[in-house]
């Protein structure tokens, strides 16, 4: 499929966006525009309850692309919205016009001062931040519940918090320095007096009425203390008001306004923060009360320094997890009224937090909990404690009614107000219908939210949250003086309440900054400021059921840091939008040719490109494996030829597997003879000719691979092991420039005999394989027929389960313990040899510093630490990229397909050390892409331990 914009598609746009695409098509590169309408709707979701359809989407990946995009919207006078991650609950992240996606080649960072200071790209994960920090026991200030999804610009640009930040080291309060583009794609580096200068030269209007604000705040007492108050608690409803009351200059008033100004007034395309301590002892409490009023009296005792952390839970909000594997069995006896609060302390040394924890509960001590408290410092036990409430609005999602959408509401009040407020907030969900509404939140800084969830199929249901929100505005602002929106941001949903929250005179502040800033309105309009007051209740997304797979997703995009085809095509979000939106184009029957090409080119975007790796799943809220309804979508159009097809393969696997090697071996040969240039040339050509047909060969294409032929004696001593080489590794061998040419089954038994194992090799192995290839491709029969086969030669093999199996490919292991008999003791290379062989083998440690490779499905078995002790018991130094998780390489798709493997690796070369000659992993096709994209040899980690260890 061409990836680039169609001149057809770009035909189809209003005059103004077709000449806006021509003129950027000069400086930003095709594939990175996409103007077709399934990849405009791909993104056209976010975490929100909205939906808008962007007509053009442009990835951009540098500043220079940034500029002049601006540029040439201002000359189009069109609207364009800034995204990073699409975490946005509010909808700020959405549009109908342009929609910029910054995320890619947005990933720098620099570190100062000891940690002391962190200098980041609007790309860079929340959590990504923090781990180049640990060195240094510092952390950034906001710690949002998505930080380990969202990025640092839409953090900034929200004004993102937390649990534990609250006011004090929130984004606004921790800013030092940024790089912003303007509306007129002009740039400012606040950090460097001669950009500075420039900038001010030419920008004289707009630094006038950010003097001319500055002056009229201070000159109206009334409105000073207005300002003062809201910020008192947390507060992201408009504008950044306090920054005309904290900061004189006009450069610190403007950088402070860009905190949580949602890419209204300019792109934040660099922010350099003052970091905070983290802390290194820690204890937490789970308390329990009667009632959510005696919750927030006790919460109301409490404050930082002091705690931490304090989160409220309402008893619907316990009953929502008390099924889950680990949580305490008491929590479901609590009373029907019950409700708990989740305290966390942490100090510098276990004196000061031992100390801390007495003064908490001299703090409550008059306050009459369910049960004493007790805190726990043991990490296992507390983690478990937070699990309960992060579980909490996933919960949620995970038992909605299909077709009903998540709604997460949040907002703040004085925390003397908290009781009596938080009871108005149960009385007004319950008035509105919304009793299984959840309530929950940091309550600590007052900050509450409230879960519920909602069909929106009806004009009756639309106007129910109609009245509902405007209600909770009513009772927020006038009764309790808070603030409709503590930290998610002003979005679509709180914009036509923007006024009645701060006032005429705020407003009319407010207003007069955006003109100030965007005189065009070009820059994220109807956010923050609009004049559509229904604006909250249009545009609501569509949830219709699709597939039981996927039909819990509730489109929060935290699925798509794992996801191989992210920046090739789509991410596991994206497939499902898109499949929800085939369903509704079914239903309706409004526009059957968009169907058709809707339907067209998902088998290619959301079909074909799909690794099936099911790495999603591990970070999404409701369990949503999506590689699993790829794999059900190609079970369905498998066709009779293609069935019989695979029944053939599984009948004569022996002699399939010997064309593969024949084939690989002629690849070898005529690699030797005319030379690793001329073919690359000749391959290349024969790939771009013949596409997935003829695979895209590379100078690390394996040479052919044995199958060890029969078993081998130990030291003696009694140990046993089946040994059972997976075809992949029968058929395909080290590659010509490899390191180490040995066969991977010889290198294997070997170690397994230094480590005193007898080793048993199944007979006649060339006829099985676990099935694992034909699964992926939707051959579940196929696939269940083979595996059958290898598990009824494998009891025999194993005494019936006695001794263990060892296979060396992770991807089959990892089917291989799903789908067969639990008596099978089955391990992964690396399993097998942390678990069993590390205490037997005398290891000589390499200097070398060597790259690891953990695969999807070692990465699902939880052997990402055994895997890093292992490599650290062989080699200086070890390095897991973070960045790159599954290879994408996805069995033979990165013969086929290889633009999918090496998007996957795009972070992969800037992680090797210069100097690093050698990767290891645990699967001989995912070694072979690595290997492609780094230019340095990757083989099996079997290689590594073999060679360093010496027989006893």
């Amino acid at each position: 499929m061409e990836l680039k914009p169609d001149r057809r598609d770009i035909a189809d746009l209003p005059a103004q966006y077709q000449t806006f695409c021509h003129n950027i098509l000069h400086f930003i590169p095709a594939e990175q525009v996409f103007v077709d309408p399934v990849r405009t709707y791909a993104y056209s979701v976010d975490a929100s309850l909205y939906h808008i359809t962007p007509k053009i989407v442009v990835k951009v990946r540098n500043l220079k692309e940034v500029s002049l995009l601006i540029k040439e919207a201002k000359k189009q006078t069109l609207p364009l919205t800034f995204r990073a991650a699409g975490t946005s609950l509010c909808g700020q992240a959405l549009t109908d016009s342009i929609l910029v996606v910054i995320s890619e080649g947005w990933q720098n960072h620099s570190i100062a001062d000891n940690g002391q200071k962190i200098t980041l790209q609007p790309g860079i994960i929340g959590s990504e931040a923090n781990l180049y920090l640990r060195p240094y026991s510092r952390k950034i200030g906001p710690d949002p519940a998505s930080i380990n999804y969202a990025r640092i610009g839409g953090m900034a640009a929200n004004n993102a918090s937390g649990m534990c930040c609250g006011t004090a080291d929130n984004s606004y309060k921790t800013v030092e320095d940024m790089k912003l583009v303007f509306a007129d794609g002009s740039l400012l580096d606040t950090a460097d007096a001669v950009s500075k200068k420039n900038w001010a030269a030419g920008h004289k209007e707009m630094l006038q009425e950010l003097t001319a604000l500055h002056e009229e705040i201070h000159a109206d007492k009334k409105l000073e203390d207005l300002i003062s108050h809201k910020f008192k608690i947390k507060n992201t409803t408009g504008y950044s008001l306090n920054a005309f009351v904290d900061y004189d200059d006009p450069f610190d008033i403007l950088k402070h306004l860009l905190i949580g100004s949602e890419g209204t007034l300019a792109l934040i395309a660099e922010i350099t923060y003052r970091t905070v301590l983290d802390h290194k002892y820690k204890a937490s409490s789970l308390m329990f009360f009667p009632d959510m009023r005696e919750a927030c009296l006790a919460v109301m005792k409490l404050s930082r320094p002091l705690v931490s952390a304090a989160e409220l839970l309402d008893r619907i909000a316990l009953k929502s997890v008390e099924d889950w594997p680990g949580v305490p069995s008491y929590i479901k006896t609590l009373p029907e009224n019950a409700a708990a609060l989740l305290v966390e302390i942490r100090a510098e040394n276990q004196t000061a937090l031992r100390k801390q924890i007495e003064q908490v509960k001299e703090k409550l001590a008059s306050m009459s909990p369910l049960m004493p408290i007790e805190f726990t410092d043991v990490k296992a036990e507390y983690e478990l404690l937070w699990q309960i409430r992060a579980g909490i609005f996933p919960a949620v999602g995970g038992i909605r009614e299909i077709g009903t959408t998540v709604i997460i509401e949040d907002v703040a009040f004085p925390k003397e107000k908290l009781a009596d407020a938080v009871m108005t907030l149960r009385e007004c969900m319950n008035s509105h219908g919304y009793e299984d509404g959840i309530i929950y939140g940091h309550a600590l800084d007052g900050n509450v939210h409230f879960v519920f969830t909602q069909s929106f199929s009806s004009s009756e249901d639309k106007d129910r949250y109609k009245v509902f929100i405007e209600d909770i505005c009513s009772f927020v602002v006038e009764k309790y003086s808070g603030s409709l929106k503590a930290e998610h941001g002003t979005g679509r949903n709180m914009a036509p309440f923007v006024e009645f929250e701060w006032g005429k005179k705020a407003y009319s502040i407010m207003t007069r900054l955006k003109k100030a800033f965007d005189a065009d309105n070009i820059l994220n309009p109807d956010v923050i400021i609009t004049e559509n007051g229904n604006l909250f209740v249009e545009n609501i997304k569509s949830m219709l059921p699709t597939h039981d797979i996927i039909n819990k997703c509730i489109e929060c995009g935290y699925c798509e840091i794992n996801c191989p085809s992210r920046n090739f095509t789509f991410t596991p979000r994206q497939r499902i939008a898109t499949q929800r939106e085939i369903a509704r184009l079914k239903a309706t029957g409004e526009d059957p040719m968009l169907l058709k090409r809707f339907e067209k080119d998902y088998e290619f975007l959301g079909n074909e490109t799909c690794a099936v790796d099911g790495l999603c799943q591990t970070t999404c809220p409701v369990s949503i494996n999506t590689g699993n309804f790829t794999k059900q979508k190609r079970s369905m159009a498998v066709t009779p030829r293609a069935k019989d097809t695979a029944a053939f393969i599984t009948e004569h696997f022996s002699g399939v597997s010997s064309m593969v090697k024949l084939g690989l071996t002629g690849a070898n040969i005529a690699h030797t003879v005319i030379g690793t240039h001329a073919m690359d040339y000749i391959a290349g050509k024969l790939h771009d000719i013949g596409g997935e047909k003829i695979p895209r060969w590379t100078k690390w294409m394996p040479k052919s691979g044995s199958t060890p032929k029969s078993s081998h004696r130990g030291t003696g001593i009694g140990l046993k092991v089946v040994y059972y080489p997976s075809c992949v590794t029968r058929m395909m061998g080290p590659a010509k420039d490899d390191d180490d040419q040995r066969q991977l089954g010889d290198v294997m038994i070997s170690l397994l005999q230094k480590a005193g194992y007898d080793v048993i090799l199944p007979e006649d192995m060339d006829k099985y394989c676990c099935g694992m290839p034909f699964e992926s491709e939707g051959h579940f029969e196929a696939a269940d027929r083979l595996s059958a086969k290898l598990e009824k030669l494998l009891l025999t093999c194993s005494s019936d389960g006695e001794y263990p199996i060892l296979c060396d490919t992770s991807p089959c292991v990892y089917r291989m313990k799903r789908v067969m008999d639990k008596k099978l003791k089955i391990y992964d290379t690396v399993e097998f040899i942390h678990d069993f062989l590390l205490d037997k083998l005398n290891l000589q440690k390499t200097d070398e510093t060597i790259m690891v490779h953990v695969t999807c499905s070692a990465r699902k078995m939880g052997l990402i630490e055994k895997f890093r002790a292992i490599a650290e018991a062989c080699a200086a130094r070890v390095i897991i990229p973070e960045r790159v998780r599954c290879c994408g390489f996805a069995g033979d798709k990165g013969f086929k397909i290889p633009e999918l493997n090496e998007s996957a690796l795009d972070h992969l070369n800037e992680e090797i050390p210069s100097g690093c000659k050698h990767g290891y992993s645990n699967s001989r096709t995912c070694e072979v892409g690595l290997a492609a994209k780094s230019g340095i040899c990757y083989q099996s980690i079997a290689y590594l331990v073999e060679e360093c260890a010496v027989r006893h």
